[in-house]
């Protein structure tokens, strides 16, 4: 279970980064930024994937990326969504093979990048 815990954060951290640096659309929404627990909860789909690779990236995970995607408006809010997610895998080991299945998800799920995913983004930098 410990396993499954330290490819979630990862794949939290490398999708959530993916989508908030594409969001650039500059409307503010009333309410505020996804929180963490519901990064957690959108993500959850991904697990699979990110853990075990595949084909097809699970539906519930590419509904979630899109969310968080719709959600992240501002400059704001998608550094706050950056910084969850990567305090969230601080001190957490993955592997390669990891990454590289979450840095597919994006585009698996028709949400297109132009930026190499990293666990190491820096968020301070995401517009």
């Amino acid at each position: 279970m410990a396993t499954n815990n330290v490819v979630m954060r990862l794949a939290c951290c490398v999708v959530v980064c993916a989508v908030v640096l594409s969001a650039t659309t500059t409307v503010r929404k009333a309410e505020a930024a996804v929180s963490c627990g519901q990064l957690t909860n959108e993500l959850m789909p991904c697990l699979s994937y990110i853990m075990y690779g595949g084909d097809t990236v699970p539906q519930g995970c590419c509904n979630g990326v899109r969310t968080i995607f719709n959600t992240a408006r501002t400059t704001a809010d998608r550094q706050g969504v950056c910084n969850c997610i990567k305090s969230s895998i601080v001190g957490i080991p993955y592997s390669n093979f990891n990454i590289v299945n979450a840095a597919a998800v994006p585009k698996k799920c028709g949400v297109n990048i132009d930026y190499q995913i990293s666990p190491n983004i820096d968020c301070s930098r995401v517009q």
